[in-house]
């Protein structure tokens, strides 16, 4: 109960802030609109956090940071083969179709149609 207490008070936070962007308007700078969403938005996260599913998303995204640097990521060289790989194929199957179609355009055309 008190998780989803807390999850109500970080939606109101949030609804607040975006209220108090529309209601400084056009008297307000910019930058105190976008401070005023900003500011909400990291309060809001960090009433969310407090809670069991603030906390086990945290721990989610730290473990995903620690899947993400133990990918091996190619070098600059094997993207730009890999690249041409996949452009060379599709000009193969891009005039494998060509051919394909001109064929059958032709028998139904010339051959049946007898045109």
């Amino acid at each position: 109960m008190a998780d989803k207490l807390k999850i109500l008070i970080a939606a109101a936070i949030i609804v607040a802030g975006v209220t108090g962007f529309y209601l400084v308007g056009e008297q307000g700078s910019a930058l105190l609109r976008a401070g005023i969403v900003i500011v909400s938005v990291i309060a809001a996260a960090a009433v969310a956090l407090m809670t069991s599913y603030g906390q086990n998303t945290w721990e989610f995204a730290l473990a995903a940071r620690t899947e993400v640097r133990k990918v091996v990521w190619p070098t600059r060289r094997e993207t730009v083969q890999g690249t041409l790989v996949v452009v060379v194929m599709v000009i193969f199957a891009g005039i494998y179709l060509w051919l394909l179609d001109a064929v059958a355009f032709w028998a139904i055309y010339d051959m049946i149609l007898g045109l």
